[in-house]
């Protein structure tokens, strides 16, 4: 038994690769054992709370510090182990990848919670977190490019080229793609500015619905009819948007007509009955109601009043009862609508020739 132990391969002894194999193994175990007994209760604990700190620590346990404990485990058994120079060479380009792949992460990991922290706090924040997956994917990238600057500049190679063929590089791209870079940038421009957010109702010159996804290239809109609207971002920074979702209050004037067989006196009683009913509605603010003009063929009234919300289903049911209202009181009142009439004067040409030569002997 001895013998077989005391064998030697690569430098190194049956028994040393032993000792090694069971540091590793026991190590794991041990940490396996902690993350289960303690992290479990940390979680917990982090749950009941209401501050973004702890979850952030929590991340970055998670994250950084677990994985980075287990390949300590492992890199300080092989390192008991004698190696030969190019294998400490490979052991070393693999803790640099290790170490720059997992700080990559955490610091990831902490931009994407502290900027949901700040979405979270702004008004509708929970819609406004929905759309940071577009910024996100931007950050990231410009965040692993630095690493693997950074991974490469510990590996020996000359940064500075490295540089300066990717500014060539991304000048030739940036002329390829100019719209695509510039959607890119109103996507930006969308998101910090906010003309609008996922689930707002817009109108773009002809075309409406509801905001579905704001992407890094695009804006896709549900249109009331069904289909999917997908517009370029640099368009719609380049439009007139009209967002109904920021309306605090709709502005609504309607006319209607009555025949010119009226009373005066019901016609002056109009005005506040036409108040009333709109009065009677929840939720609106009555502006006025006026008799405003003699039409062809009525006496017309006009009315506006406001709504006191953005939605333009409670603004057409405050509409429709107003107007069964109004049908029902002047039906009550005997007061009749008016429409197009037209009077026709007819001439009969006979009986007016007859009566000329009457009138001259008289």
């Amino acid at each position: 038994m001895n013998r077989l132990l005391n064998q030697t391969y690569y430098h190194n002894s049956v028994f040393d690769y032993l000792v090694a194999l069971g540091a590793i193994v026991i190590g794991l175990l041990l940490l396996r054992s902690v993350k289960h007994i303690f992290f479990r209760k940390i979680r917990r604990w982090v749950k009941g709370t209401r501050t973004h700190f702890d979850d952030l620590l929590v991340e970055g346990v998670d994250r950084f510090l677990l994985p980075a404990l287990y390949f300590a485990i492992i890199h300080a058994g092989i390192s008991y182990l004698t190696l030969s120079e190019k294998a400490q060479n490979v052991l070393g380009v693999v803790t640099t990848m290790v170490i720059t792949f997992l700080f990559v992460r955490l610091v990831s990991t902490t931009i994407l919670m502290l900027l949901r922290t700040y979405v979270r706090k702004q008004d509708r924040g929970e819609e406004k977190v929905k759309q940071l997956g577009g910024l996100m994917l931007i950050i990231n990238a410009v965040i692993w490019l630095v690493g693997l600057l950074f991974l490469f500049d510990n590996m020996g190679y000359n940064v500075t080229t490295i540089i300066t063929g990717l500014g060539i590089g991304g000048i030739a791209i940036a002329l390829a793609a100019q719209n695509i870079l510039g959607d890119v940038f109103n996507y930006f421009v969308i998101f910090f500015d906010r003309p609008f957010e996922t689930g707002d109702f817009i109108v773009i010159d002809d075309k409406s619905g509801t905001v579905d996804y704001i992407g890094i290239k695009t804006t896709r809109v549900k249109s009331l009819s069904g289909e999917l609207l997908v517009f370029a971002n640099s368009d719609l920074t380049k439009s007139r948007i009209h967002n109904y979702k920021q309306m605090l209050r709709r502005r609504v004037v309607f006319k209607l007509g009555i025949t010119y067989q009226t009373s005066l006196e019901t016609m002056k009683l109009i005005p506040g009955l036409l108040e009333d009913i709109v009065k009677a509605q929840e939720p609106v603010e009555f502006d006025r109601a006026h008799f405003v003009s003699y039409g062809d063929s009525s006496l017309d009234y006009e009315v506006v009043y406001y709504v006191l919300s953005h939605s333009y289903n409670k603004y057409m049911d405050i509409q429709q009862n107003i107007n069964f209202k109004i049908y029902e009181e002047f039906q009550n009142r005997g007061i009749e609508f008016a429409y197009p009439t037209r009077t026709l004067f007819l001439v009969n040409e006979e009986t007016e020739t007859a009566d000329v030569p009457l009138a001259r002997q008289r």
